[in-house]
């Protein structure tokens, strides 16, 4: 039987794990530079760091996207921003509740737990979910700590199978005895929960949906190539991008990626890749400069002879989101993604990986990817 966590009790931050303890400390300072400033009968503020793009740089010797310095100053006496700064001292509140406590909860759980009437008045502290999410990415950034650091989660959305075992708080996992479903990755993948036991897998194959994972789980790609094989349930969430970055970064792995022909598929390979805007400052985390796109490209519908009837006509989003990602630095450079971006538009229309199946259920993992992996026909 696998041995269980010991819970440490609250308030004993020195028996801490050490990131808990740094996470906490951030928290008490923060608390501390309020009732410091109401002391000095100064007005309380935070600097909320901008998350828009206007605020993100591209690194070119890094290859990854930053964060800028921009702030926007949130302040207590000034009626247009009290309630969200009492907010984030709410949220901020919470979560060192959670770490005192040595628990985590959902995005939802946590909504639920600071949610209440204030005492005197009729004023909810959040009105619905969506009041209280951007308040914990604000707080994510102010205090340049993960979600998952807060001891707050997302759902589960992403899974892997393949030659790897995995101890998983305390429960040993081999990734490749996992049937059908595969072992869904968590949420919070850090190492203190988290730990690599062994892994024979040459590389990563990541795929954009669990119906492309299922084919190739079906049949059987992982095995015949030695790989692991993971999605992300469309844009990946945070643990399935920190679960590829651990995986890259410390077993050495290269990163491929099978998504669609569109620009979504455009913009989550630029995500996996470079970091997103709203966690450009922890980009340092999650990003995989070395990580490769593998298809579908613009060409493959002339090159795979595909039939008329797999086309996906543009409209007028799609061709915007194009240009747009075009214009990324990270891409603007590139004359590959130039050229694969253009073709698409000039095609009139986009595709999806699934397209493939109309020449055969199992043509994607028995003649696309291998040739593509076998000739590096990949774009950076």
């Amino acid at each position: 039987m696998a041995s269980k966590t010991k819970r440490t009790p609250r308030g004993a931050a020195g028996s801490l794990p050490p990131v808990d303890r740094k996470t906490l400390a951030l928290i008490i300072e923060l608390a501390d530079e309020v009732a410091a400033a109401a002391d000095k009968r100064r007005d309380p503020h935070l600097d909320i760091p901008t998350r828009s793009l206007a605020n993100v740089r591209f690194n070119k010797s890094r290859k990854i996207i930053e964060m800028g310095g921009q702030t926007n100053r949130r302040q207590l006496f000034n009626l247009a921003q009290a309630k969200s700064y009492m907010q984030t001292l709410l949220v901020a509140t919470g979560c060192k509740q959670l770490i005192d406590q040595q628990k985590t909860t959902s995005i939802r759980g946590l909504y639920y737990l600071l949610k209440h009437t204030i005492e005197g008045t009729r004023e909810e502290t959040f009105a619905t979910q969506e009041e209280c999410d951007p308040i914990i990415e604000d707080l994510e950034v102010t205090l340049e700590s993960l979600r998952e650091e807060l001891h707050v989660y997302a759902s589960n959305r992403g899974g892997m199978v393949g030659p790897i075992t995995l101890i998983d708080s305390g429960d040993e996992i081999d990734c490749s005895r996992m049937g059908s479903g595969g072992y869904s990755i968590p949420s919070i993948v850090e190492a203190d929960i988290v730990k690599f036991k062994s892994c024979d897998a040459k590389f990563i194959l990541h795929v954009e949906k669990d119906t492309v994972w299922r084919r190739f789980n079906e049949d059987k790609f992982w095995r015949k190539h030695q790989c692991l094989l993971t999605h992300g349930g469309g844009q990946p969430p945070r643990g399935v991008r920190r679960m590829l970055y651990r995986l890259h970064n410390e077993l050495k792995l290269p990163v491929y990626c099978l998504l669609d022909n569109d620009p979504w598929g455009y913009y989550i390979y630029s995500v996996l890749k470079q970091g997103s805007i709203n966690l450009a400052y922890e980009s340092k985390r999650m990003a995989i400069p070395e990580a490769r796109f593998l298809g579908i490209r613009s060409r493959d519908y002339q090159r795979c002879k595909l039939s008329p009837s797999v086309q996906i006509a543009l409209n007028d989003t799609d061709i915007k989101r194009a240009k747009q990602i075009a214009a990324y630095p990270w891409f603007a450079g590139k004359k590959a993604w130039q050229k694969e971006i253009e073709t698409m538009l000039a095609n009139g229309f986009k595709l999806e990986v699934e397209s493939l199946i109309s020449k055969d259920i199992s043509y994607v993992t028995d003649t696309y990817t291998p040739e593509r992996l076998s000739e590096a026909d990949w774009l950076d």
